[in-house]
C-alpha cells in the first residue's frame, strides 16, 4: 500500500493563478510572439513545482498560456476551475484523476504528446507519480481554483508520495 504524505504549497495555487513568472518574449513588427525554452522564467510554487506565465495573466481577463513542471511524487488534492482549460504534456507522464476520492493508484497516466480537456467546474487531481512532469496549460481568465478539502489559507494541499 502507498503511504501519502501532506504537504502544503504555500500560496502555490495563488501564485499560479496570479502568475507573475513570465518569459522574456520576442515580439516582432506585425505583434508575432517567440518564445525560445531558454527564455521561460520558472518560478518556484513550493515543494519543488514550479511555473511559468507564457502568454497572459490568468487572473485577468483574457487568453493564458502556462506551464507547470511537478516534480516526481507531487500531486494536487482534488479541485476544480472556473473556467475551461486545455492540457497538453510536454514532457513526462502525466497521471490524472477525475473524482473528488484522491486515490492516485486510480489516476490515468498520459505521456508526453497527450492533451486533456478539463470542463468548467470539473472535479480533477493531477500530478507526477514517475518522472518529472511539464504541462502546459490554455484558458481564459479570469481562473479562479477551488480545493475539495480546503486548508489553511483557502488552499489545498498537494500531496508527496512516499
Amino acid at each position: 500500500m502507498v503511504r501519502f504524505k501532506k504537504l502544503f504549497l504555500l500560496g502555490g495555487a495563488a501564485m499560479l493563478l496570479g502568475a507573475s513568472a513570465g518569459v522574456l518574449a520576442q515580439t516582432d513588427a506585425q505583434g508575432f510572439i517567440r518564445v525560445t525554452p531558454d527564455n521561460i522564467v520558472f518560478k518556484d510554487a513550493g515543494n519543488g513545482v514550479k511555473f511559468a506565465s507564457i502568454y497572459g495573466d490568468p487572473s485577468k481577463p483574457g487568453p493564458y498560456v502556462i506551464r507547470v513542471i511537478f516534480p516526481v511524487g507531487i500531486m494536487s488534492s482534488p479541485h476544480s476551475h472556473s473556467e475551461e482549460r486545455h492540457v497538453v504534456v510536454i514532457k513526462g507522464t502525466w497521471f490524472t484523476g477525475t473524482d473528488d476520492k484522491w486515490d492516485p493508484s486510480t489516476a490515468v497516466g498520459l505521456p508526453a504528446g497527450s492533451y486533456m480537456y478539463h470542463p468548467a467546474g470539473g472535479v480533477h487531481f493531477d500530478g507526477a507519480l514517475k518522472d518529472e512532469v511539464t504541462v502546459q496549460i490554455v484558458g481564459v481568465g479570469p481562473s479562479k481554483t477551488t480545493f475539495l478539502y480546503p486548508k489553511e489559507g483557502g488552499f489545498g494541499a498537494p500531496h508527496k508520495l512516499n
